[in-house]
């Protein structure tokens, strides 16, 4: 397997109908998502990163979110049981990739739940969203696949939010970064950066230095600018009127921070 690989799944025709829960709904424009998901996947393959395109879920509104639908860590892909109970038949096709990828593959049993976009990676240590989304027996079955393989895993709470990853991600230092109004503890990591924009929350690690970024973050973009980073900005507003980032756009494998 490439060590830079990312599972994909285009945005399916009932897009619009997708999930919204701390956020208002607005109006979604299914052509103009289609043409940003595949800038999207542009600025991965862009940068060195092969990309598997997961088979379509089309009666599954939200399935172009494919993080939700499996956890990495080394090469063991946990499949997940998500929290919104429509949602759990875009897991099948998860499956089919990373077998076809060989990797070891487990899963997430009734009655847990688990959403990928509430688990962090910062080198070894797993942290895992408790809310709306993911239980204590998700986190636990979590914990069972991960820690013999190496993984600290830290539970923490999630409630302004639909995700964990929705309100923090990771630099390539470890560094996690956060908009504070909805970040429940910072304390809670080592290490915290505070930006200026819910969107500037989320980045993904394209190597080298590049962050992958919305465009609806510039400051946090010229913050992180500052910092030695360099940001590739991408326009994913369709996505985020469903809550969406630039993460859960896409499975990143083999990746340290993810």
């Amino acid at each position: 397997m490439p060590s830079r690989h990312a599972l994909i799944r285009r945005p399916g025709p009932r897009l619009a109908e997708g999930l919204v829960t701390h956020i208002d709904r607005r109006p979604v424009d299914p052509a103009l998502a289609l043409r940003q998901w595949e800038a999207y996947v542009g600025a991965l393959r862009d940068h060195g990163w092969q990309t598997t395109e997961v088979a379509p879920a089309d009666d599954c509104p939200d399935a172009v979110f494919i993080e939700d639908a499996v956890v990495m860590f080394r090469n063991v892909a946990l499949l997940t049981r998500p929290g919104a109970g429509s949602r759990r038949p875009e897991v099948a096709a998860a499956r089919a990739a990373v077998e076809a990828l060989g990797c070891s593959v487990g899963e997430v049993r009734a009655p847990g739940t688990l959403d990928g976009g509430d688990v962090l990676k910062v080198g070894d240590t797993v942290y895992v969203g408790r809310g709306g989304r993911t239980d204590g027996e998700g986190i636990r079955q979590l914990r069972s696949a991960f820690e013999p393989l190496g993984a600290r895993v830290v539970a923490v709470p999630v409630s302004r939010v639909l995700h964990l990853k929705s309100a923090v991600t990771a630099l390539p230092d470890g560094t996690v970064i956060g908009y504070p109004p909805v970040v429940d503890d910072p304390a809670l990591f080592p290490r915290f950066l505070p930006v200026p924009e819910e969107s500037g929350a989320h980045v993904v690690l394209l190597g080298g230095g590049r962050l992958l970024m919305a465009a609806s973050a510039p400051k946090s973009a010229e913050l992180l600018a500052g910092l030695g980073y360099r940001p590739v900005l991408v326009d994913i507003g369709e996505f985020e009127k469903l809550e969406g980032c630039v993460t859960c756009l896409s499975v990143r494998l083999r990746e340290l921070y993810a």
